[in-house]
């Protein structure tokens, strides 16, 4: 199913998945950007070394505010990523979807993204 601004607006409950962890397969692990998971969690998804990359592969952490999508992004520049969309807010998804996109060394499209508005102040 390809996500929509029709059918995120049906959307309401957006606390979260219920996918416990994901294996990621890339070539060569030692080129691999980290930053794939938090450090002071558990590990949610783990690299595997001398896989293939799946076509289309696009990876969302949901964080708890836009400020963690600008943190996020900026950090994952830092380490190898490529731009893909800078954080900003994504209304085609709904009103308070703000998310950043990179696209890792191994291609693989890599997102963090928040549901709740910007704090005021």
């Amino acid at each position: 199913m390809t996500a929509t601004s029709s059918t995120v607006a049906v959307m309401t409950d957006r606390s979260g998945s219920r996918i416990d962890h994901l294996d990621i397969a890339v070539p060569d692990i030692g080129s691999a950007m980290t930053g794939y998971g938090w450090p002071d969690r558990k590990p949610y998804s783990w690299l595997v070394d001398q896989g293939t990359v799946g076509t289309n592969m696009h990876l969302a952490f949901t964080v708890d505010s836009p400020a963690d999508v600008r943190t996020f992004h900026a950090a994952a520049l830092a380490a190898g990523a490529t731009e893909r969309d800078a954080p900003a807010v994504r209304d085609e998804y709904h009103a308070d979807y703000y998310g950043g996109f990179v696209e890792d060394p191994h291609g693989i499209n890599l997102e963090a993204v928040c549901h709740h508005p910007e704090p005021a102040g």
